[in-house]
């Protein structure tokens, strides 16, 4: 199924999220910095956390609330037997502020916009979505200020309504990505990294940032606690399965099905899941050969790996059952996060974020 199929229900709210983030890039009046917002929007990923804040929202109160199933509620279908009806029309609840929507979604997707720029300049990545990158177009220096200006205006978008919790939700969620980005560069080529731990660094850089979208929906539908723990649960599982799966397609993907060269991350010594269990399932004369590929610290810093051992270690990683292990866990991921779903009423929506999670974590690797 394609992305447009799923955000169906949705596909006039992230419009207007478009809308937003292309006037919000290219409001600064000194041109070259107005420019460069606009090469932002040429670009487009595939706008997954705005899609979250507006389907966890409609998903959340989108219509009466189920009995309880089974000799007894659950706390969750008891929050949701208590609280307030939303009055729909056309799809959209009168009790949800829906501009405040609109701002938070939008907010959520420059802040991965701010962090792709960021990591671009550790991976020393040169091409993104098909496009040369900033780091590649512009340098490294420009690349930091600019992420850090497109950090700024998430905020500027969180803080127009001043709703506490929103802001609290963003600047956790903002953390979170920061020190699970920093904790993965300085584990760099590091194989005795475990599996649990690579698990927290993938819960901060990327699960953050989804389970924070799917609970601004939530919370901006005045959603009562049980239903926004449900929500944040679903996201940070999704989040989590869809890094298990990007750090896989980034050693066994092809280039157009990337929109970048495969590799990017092995080269930069990055520890992921796909290589762990790669690790454990060899002897170590192989071992040590996955460690030559990662690169090696030096007197003056690491050097990056080779990109002509790359079709070696993807040979490896099919040859070996690393790539089975791999999927277990992101099925695994995958179960939890629509297990969080069992309590809400089907709807357009719900369908929308169970088929998202079919659609992270389709076995195209």
């Amino acid at each position: 199924m394609k992305l447009e199929d799923i955000y169906q229900p949705i596909a006039d709210d992230l419009r207007e999220v478009d809308e937003l983030l292309r006037s919000t890039l290219s409001e600064s009046q000194n041109a070259a910095v107005s420019a460069m917002g606009v090469e932002l929007m040429e670009s487009p990923g595939k706008r997954m956390r705005p899609a979250l804040v507006f389907l966890s929202e409609r998903a959340a109160c989108g219509g009466k609330p189920p009995g309880p199933k089974g000799p007894a509620a659950s706390p969750l279908r008891d929050a949701l037997r208590r609280r307030p009806q939303a009055n729909w029309r056309g799809g959209e609840a009168n009790m949800s502020d829906r501009r405040e929507l609109v701002e938070a979604a939008a907010a959520m997707e420059l802040i991965h916009i701010a962090s792709l720029i960021h990591d671009d300049v550790l991976d020393e990545a040169s091409v993104r979505h098909n496009k040369p990158t900033v780091n590649n177009r512009y340098g490294g220096d420009i690349s930091i200020v600019l992420g850090d200006y497109v950090y700024s205006m998430a905020f500027q978008l969180i803080g127009r309504k001043g709703r506490g919790e929103i802001f609290s939700c963003v600047s956790e969620a903002i953390h979170a990505m920061c020190e699970g980005e920093l904790i993965h560069v300085c584990q760099r080529r590091n194989l005795d990294l475990s599996e649990r731990n690579y698990i927290v660094i993938a819960e901060k850089k990327t699960g953050s940032l989804f389970a924070a979208s799917c609970l601004a929906g939530a919370i901006i539908g005045n959603q009562p606690k049980p239903i926004q723990t449900a929500m944040k649960e679903f996201g940070m599982n999704l989040g989590v399965a869809f890094q298990i799966v990007d750090d896989c397609k980034d050693v066994v993907g092809e280039a157009a099905e990337l929109g970048k060269e495969p590799g990017q991350d092995v080269l930069a010594g990055d520890i992921t899941l796909p290589l762990l269990a790669l690790s454990d399932s060899v002897g170590q004369a192989e071992r040590e050969e996955i460690k030559k590929m990662l690169g090696s610290p030096g007197p003056k810093g690491p050097w990056r790996g080779d990109r002509g051992g790359l079709q070696r270690l993807k040979t490896m990683l099919v040859e070996s059952d690393a790539l089975s292990r791999t999927r277990q866990i992101v099925a695994s991921y995958a179960s939890g996060a629509k297990k969080r779903l069992d309590g809400f009423e089907d709807s357009a929506y719900k369908e929308s974020l169970t088929l998202l999670v079919d659609y992270v974590t389709q076995n195209n690797f």
